[in-house]
């Protein structure tokens, strides 16, 4: 099933760390550095994307 919702940027792992350089994007659960755009098969979604969907029929 091809799920828009299902990109790091809406999982719970995803985190945003400022520093002086710009922004570094990375997943705290794989401890590497992503985009939001990517999609890993350990994707679990944050509460609003949970209800989001469910309101979609996802």
């Amino acid at each position: 099933m091809n799920n828009r919702f299902r990109a790091c940027a809406t999982c719970v792992h995803y985190g945003i760390i400022k520093t002086a350089a710009g922004q570094q994007f990375l997943c705290t659960r794989l401890g590497y550095e992503t985009k939001p755009f990517y999609k890993f098969n350990c994707w679990v979604p944050k509460e609003q994307v949970k209800r989001r969907m469910e309101t979609e029929g996802l």
